[in-house]
């Protein structure tokens, strides 16, 4: 290969990593600057949230869509919080008893910050009714009027008997009568006759006081026919005696509730209905059957006392709301249970809000594959929000699921803005599935993986680092701290000119930075802290990469990175293992004969080759076709392979590698295998950019050192990933002292005559290739391929013409 092809496609050592120093900052240390309080590079998410915040419309929901780490969850948390300041503050809800009907509360709207209120008033009412009933009914006045009550019973009473004592007596009868009884007993001479002295008297006479007392018994029903009308008239009068007393007793207590909520009608109402049922409950329960005064109160509260759904500060602004564990009962609230000798009972005092309730009229942030994962959550979601109605029940109520008494509280009106928070795939599969979701959720907010770096952004990220090490009480970075840390975050990023926008990543390093520094005792963090935080983590994830390196040097995986062979070369591929990444070369083969199967993929065959790369070697038969077979067919058998894969491939990064390769088997020219190459190419062989190509590269550096650079080896990488290179400085510097090289290629030709170490040939206005160059070996193979195949076919005709014809002669008769 001529020099000046390997010159022109070798990479200087400033083209493979964009490194930051502290030149590039105008502090010493982040001490000397403010904290940043926005959100790094994310103009159009913090839009779509202005927009999605103040759009008062209903089904304007917000959904935001990103990676995890890329602070969406803290900026969307920080900007609630400072919007909701300057909304107005929703209004307070409590759940009160329905005395008509009990298992329906009801549920009454308050002004901001007097739920609060409210909830003591009742309690001090409770109070004063503890301290007035009883007693009020030993009031002198009351015992008065019930006693003139009783006797007017007793003397209506008094006077029927006395009017059939009077008729007794006049047949020698006396009347005797006590607390439950009335009798008659026969007398003579004044006294009183027992059974054995009646038995004594003659059956006349005895026949003659049966007749009378039997009359006597008739007239004395008939006197006593109105007594149940006279205890009715009785009673009416004493309720009202103590209806009117317990009203005279209540008025002072409740008068001044009426006035003080006096605008709230739903407050007004249940002070009315209040006062109703206390008619009957003080006479029940603190008069007729008196109790101690804790069993009392116990009872009055569960009667009386305003279940406090949501409260809030007068002048706290909209609520804000993250529930982290999206569940039924934490979102829509729930009905406990008591069981009082085994059953199950409960009352209004036992509902439960969720974080819907504590959100109403501010905002929700919900997680989306947690909300997704509970059962009920998301239809029941739906129903709310289209509804714009908040009903507590359970969701086991409608299926037939529950074997007790339940409530069904009264409905509260919803005014809730959902911030749902969840990944891109998420956000199009419910897009995909759910017509609904379209409907509610409107607005878009997508976090970006990584943001374009300018002056203003590399200002903004050290402004960032500061907030955050204020935060968390770590110590400030210095201004090569910061540098190395934007070096670190553009390799993330994977392209020298932008930064990753996944900050927890970046945070974690620093933590353990600083984790460093405190053990050294230092005052700063500094780029060496970092050094040795990155060394670290690697040392604790890379069990796996150095194993794979140790079984390469010991031959057990076979990589050659010296000679030449012909049908094989290094190819280069990424293992993801757990957060850690790393390259890992790999042998390409390739094998050519003459047949019509075309070129097979044995990972595909058996199933180890995923869609993407299996796209990538069917694209290898138009390239050859186009490319080299356009005079006769393409009639070959080849298989292409990745020797020693025991997974599952994916991703097309292998097809350049697989088309030189392949090209190798052809032309029978050895490929030199102190390269190694990943890119993926086209039908045109035009090459394209591959993920993953730092680690690919490191990784095959890594082994080439252990085995010792000798000056030759290199990585040969699509031209259009020079942007995204963030290598090593282990890798730099090889590269800047010579004993090692990374080669950029557009086209496959350009990668085939690196590996052979010749021009693979440029066709001239005709199509013809230079004679003996790699592409005309190429073409004479195929061509003498199709000629063998074309041969064999017109044998395979022959023969069968003359079976056809022999079939076709007649026997002689």
């Amino acid at each position: 290969m001529p020099d000046s092809v390997a010159a022109r496609l070798r990479l200087a050592p400033e083209a493979l990593a964009r490194p930051f120093t502290d030149k590039q900052f105008s502090f010493v240390s982040t001490e000397d600057i403010e904290p940043f309080r926005g959100v790094l590079g994310q103009e159009r998410a913090v839009e779509a949230l202005q927009f999605g915040v103040a759009m008062p419309r209903p089904g304007y929901n917000v959904f935001v869509m990103g990676e995890p780490g890329t602070g969406r969850f803290s900026f969307v948390k920080r900007y609630l919080k400072t919007e909701a300041k300057r909304l107005q503050t929703p209004n307070d809800w409590v759940y009160v008893n329905n005395f008509d009907e009990p298992r329906n509360p009801r549920a009454l709207e308050m002004s901001p910050g007097s739920a609060g209120e409210f909830i003591n008033a009742i309690g001090g009412l409770i109070d004063n009714l503890l301290a007035t009933f009883p007693a009020v009914f030993e009031h002198p006045s009351y015992q008065q009027k019930k006693s003139a009550i009783d006797r007017a019973f007793n003397h209506r009473y008094d006077r029927a008997l006395d009017v059939i004592e009077r008729a007794a007596l006049e047949k020698d009868v006396a009347l005797y009568r006590d607390s439950s009884n009335i009798a008659f007993t026969p007398m003579v001479e004044g006294k009183a006759l027992d059974e054995a002295e009646f038995a004594q008297l003659a059956e006349a006479d005895r026949d003659r006081f049966h007749s009378d007392i039997a009359g006597l018994e008739e007239r004395l029903n008939e006197e006593l026919a109105s007594l149940p009308q006279w205890k009715r008239e009785s009673s009416n009068q004493l309720r009202q005696l103590n209806e009117e007393t317990i009203t005279l007793a209540l008025q002072p207590l409740l008068g001044p509730l009426s006035e003080r909520y006096a605008e709230f009608a739903g407050v007004c109402a249940y002070l009315q209905a209040m006062q109703v049922h206390l008619l009957r409950t003080i006479v029940e329960q603190l008069v007729d059957d008196p109790k101690t005064d804790a069993v009392a109160r116990k009872m009055l509260e569960e009667q009386y006392a305003p279940n406090l759904v949501i409260g809030h500060h007068a002048s706290g602004g909209a609520p804000v709301e993250f529930e982290p564990h999206p569940t039924y009962d934490n979102l829509f609230g729930r009905i406990e249970y008591s069981t009082d000798q085994g059953a199950l009972y409960t009352n209004y005092r036992q509902l439960r809000p969720g974080a819907l309730h504590r959100a109403n009229g501010g905002f929700l942030i919900l997680e989306a594959e947690k909300m997704l994962g509970e059962p009920f959550v998301w239809d029941a979601l739906k129903r709310s929000l289209q509804s714009r109605r908040l009903k507590m029940e359970s969701p086991l109520g409608e299926y037939g699921r529950l074997a007790t008494v339940t409530l069904t509280p009264q409905m509260i009106p919803l005014n809730v803005k959902v911030v749902i928070i969840g990944s891109r795939q998420l956000y199009y599969a419910l897009q995909d599935h759910d017509p609904d979701f379209q409907e509610m959720f409107r607005v878009l907010v997508d976090f970006d993986e990584d943001i374009p770096m300018d002056g203003e952004s590399l200002d903004q990220f050290a402004q960032l680092l500061k907030t955050r090490t204020s935060e968390e009480g770590m110590a400030a970075l210095s201004a090569d701290a910061v540098a190395r840390l934007a070096t670190y975050s553009a390799r993330l990023a994977e392209h020298q000119g932008r930064l990753s926008a996944k900050i927890g990543d970046l945070f974690q390093l620093v933590s353990e930075a600083d984790f460093i520094r405190q053990i050294a005792g230092d005052p700063v963090t500094d780029a060496g802290h970092i050094e040795r935080a990155l060394k670290a983590k690697a040392t604790r994830t890379g069990r796996v990469s150095a194993r794979i390196l140790d079984d390469m040097l010991a031959g057990i995986v076979l990589i050659d990175t010296t000679g030449a062979a012909v049908g094989k070369c290094n190819g280069l591929t990424v293992l993801a293992v757990g957060d850690s990444a790393f390259g890992v070369p790999a042998r390409i083969s390739a094998t050519v004969y003459p047949g019509s199967s075309g070129i097979v993929d044995i990972e595909r065959e058996v199933n180890l080759g995923q869609p993407i790369h299996s796209k990538g070697v069917m694209i290898l038969t138009g390239y050859l076709g186009s490319r080299y077979a356009q005079e006769f067919p393409l009639a070959i058998s080849a298989s292409i392979a990745l020797e020693q894969s025991y997974g599952y491939v994916d991703g097309d990064s292998a097809s350049l590698g697989e088309a030189c390769t392949l090209i190798s088997a052809l032309s029978r020219k050895p490929l030199k295998q102190c390269f190694a190459i990943t890119g993926s190419i086209n039908q045109f062989g035009e090459v394209q950019a591959v993920g993953g190509v730092n680690e690919k590269i490191e990784g095959f550096f890594r082994l080439c050192e252990a085995r010792g650079l000798t000056g030759e080896q290199g990585a040969i990488i699509p031209k259009a990933n020079v942007a995204t290179l963030m290598l090593d400085e282990r890798v730099v510097n090889a590269v800047r002292e010579g004993t090692f090289h990374v080669y950029a290629v557009s086209q496959a030709d350009e990668a085939l005559s690196l590996l052979v170490g010749e021009d693979a040939g440029e066709p001239d206005e005709e199509g013809n290739f230079p004679e003996g160059s790699v592409n005309a070996l190429v073409v004479d193979r195929l061509r003498a391929i199709a000629e063998v195949i074309s041969e064999e076919e017109l044998r395979e005709a022959e023969r069968e013409h003359k079976v056809e014809a022999l079939a076709e002669v007649k026997p002689c008769s």
